[in-house]
């Protein structure tokens, strides 16, 4: 008794049901789990984005997304004090050169990447405790680096400031990824990287404020206060993340079922403990940790399972490729080296230098919470696609306007190649960073997310140290054409994005078991799903119709 219907695009793909007298018998937890997906697309048909329960877990997310302005306060700080001569010449540094400028920038690499191996916190004891242990560790960071007499002290300082904020910055989009509804995960989750912006406003503000300022002006004071205003963001989430809900997916893991239940009835069900979503996320939920687990603290370190299957391998790959993209597409170097960017096509006055940073990172936080928005509607592929295609355009004309400044002198080449700079920022704002925590996370399962995780920090962490190291070097010595080298990477990305990424928009974390189990995960993400009508027998025996997606 089955009739086959065909229908347009469906947002929510189900596991699709068999039928075929071959089939294995299924379990009861099973059978449950299949008619629970069927129900998603009208389960969350009347969850409007806000209920009170959203509304309530929008306050958390936003307090947890706060973590988000560490490393965007550090980009711009640096980049900002950088053009400080009362900076400069305190420590005996000079604007580029590795000896100087380089090293003090790509500490903060090195503390990302050792900080890494030490994410297992969120496995072990939860991601609200990694996101403490962080932010209280870079709040002690930046104590040293405020008040460090000596250059190595203030590299030290740099040092643990990126190593505890490599732990919260990871735990944070872990539990922002757990908690958030399904079907609104792009777009709250993603606004947690747009505030990466947020933090570099505040520190080019900052420095900005303090080089102004008849009082401040050329004196300690004018780049010890910014590092001092460091604390504010890391100290606020520190002493509000006690009050945010814990991952009912790690609560499920530690067997603490029921709390799992209570936070999808509050949050994802506006109270009501009947609603469908309930079922259906609790038995994905249980399905998924049954089947999959969850790493702990002592198996952090073993990458076995990470790989031992054409699934994870690819899972993998995309991990990999991400967070490489999302640090080595050129933005890297701008975000840090703005004011020596504009030096070179012939800005020099501090005051302008500074007031160009803080235009930048305003643009760049309006266009990146655009991109927030648009991920869910539009999709991830696309979304990528689109913006490594421009920042290449960007950059080609970029290079080619600092060439025409450096060879004729001309003011419209250097206004132009200023232009394009900040295009460029915006055109990756967009595309990619809103996802740059999101994604990694998205195509990991369960037990390979916190690792998965961990290993992002540290191809990201290298990808960064490569740029923050080598940039200052490369535009001493071969200038624009340090902009043709990312675009020709950026083309390769393209490439790249077209033939492998998956399309994760429209699935649960779970639903994206199957895409990954197809000969082909990228056809799979992107193909039209065909909806049809069939019976199914309940745990009770009773028959029912339900919709499948095949």
């Amino acid at each position: 008794m089955e009739k086959d219907m065909s229908f347009a695009h469906v947002e929510h793909a189900p596991s699709p049901a068999r039928t075929d007298s071959n089939e294995p018998v299924k379990t009861v937890a099973e059978k449950e789990l299949e008619v629970a997906n069927v129900d998603y697309a009208e389960a969350v048909k009347g969850l409007t984005p806000w209920l009170p329960g959203y509304l309530k877990l929008y306050c958390a997310l936003a307090l947890i997304a706060l973590a988000s302005t560490m490393n965007g306060y550090d980009g711009s700080l640096m980049g900002s004090i950088n053009a400080l001569p009362a900076y400069t010449n305190y420590y005996g540094l000079s604007k580029s050169g590795s000896a100087s400028t380089g090293i003090v920038f790509a500490i903060f690499n090195v503390g990302q990447m050792v900080g890494a191996l030490f994410v297992w916190i969120a496995d072990w004891q939860g991601r609200k405790l990694g996101i403490f242990v962080g932010c209280v560790g870079v709040c002690v960071g930046a104590v040293v680096t405020a008040t460090s007499p000596t250059l190595g002290g203030f590299i030290g300082g740099r040092f643990l400031l990126a190593f505890f904020s490599s732990i919260a910055t990871t735990a944070a989009p872990l539990i922002l990824i757990e908690i958030a509804p399904p079907q609104y995960r792009a777009t709250v989750s993603g606004i947690y990287n747009t505030l990466y912006y947020l933090g570099s406003i505040l520190a080019s503000c900052t420095v900005y404020g303090t080089f102004r300022s008849t009082a401040l002006a050329g004196t300690l004071a004018s780049w010890r206060i910014p590092l001092w205003v460091q604390l504010i963001c890391p100290g606020l989430v520190a002493v509000g993340v006690y009050f945010v809900p814990e991952s009912p997916r790690w609560l499920i893991a530690k067997g603490r079922v029921e709390e799992a239940r209570a936070f999808i009835i509050n949050y994802h069900a506006n109270g009501d403990p009947n609603h469908p979503i309930v079922r259906l996320q609790m038995a994905e939920m249980e399905h998924a940790i049954a089947t999959e687990g969850m790493a702990s603290w002592n198996t952090i370190f073993d990458l076995r399972d990470m790989f031992k299957s054409r699934n994870r391998r690819y899972r993998m790959m995309l991990n990999v490729a991400f967070s490489w993209f999302g640090q080595f597409s050129g933005n890297n170097v701008v975000s840090y080296y703005l004011p020596l960017l504009v030096e070179n096509v012939g800005i020099t006055d501090t005051g302008t230098k500074l007031i160009l940073n803080i235009i930048y990172a305003v643009t760049g936080w309006i266009f990146a919470t655009m991109g927030a928005f648009l991920h869910d509607r539009v999709g991830r592929r696309k979304m990528f696609l689109c913006a490594t295609a421009g920042m290449a355009v960007c950059l080609a004309i970029t290079a080619g306007t600092a060439a025409g400044f450096v060879n004729t002198g001309s003011k419209t080449s250097s206004s132009a190649s200023i232009a394009f700079i900040y295009i460029f920022g915006c055109v990756f704002a967009i595309g990619f960073t809103a996802m740059q925590p999101v994604y990694p996370g998205e195509v990991m399962t369960n037990d390979m997310r916190a690792k998965g995780m961990a290993i992002f920090q540290l191809t990201a962490g290298t990808a960064g140290f490569v740029n923050t190291f080598a940039a200052p070097i490369a535009l001493a010595n071969i200038g624009y054409w340090f902009y043709v080298f990312f675009v020709f990477w950026d083309v390769f990305e393209f490439a790249f994005i077209y033939f492998f990424f998956v399309e994760t928009k429209g699935r649960t974390l779970e639903e994206l078991h199957e895409v990954f189990e197809a000969e082909n995960p990228r056809k799979a993400s992107t193909a039209t799903r065909v909806v049809r009508q069939r019976i199914v027998v309940d745990r009770k025996g009773n028959e029912r119709e339900v919709v499948e997606v095949v």
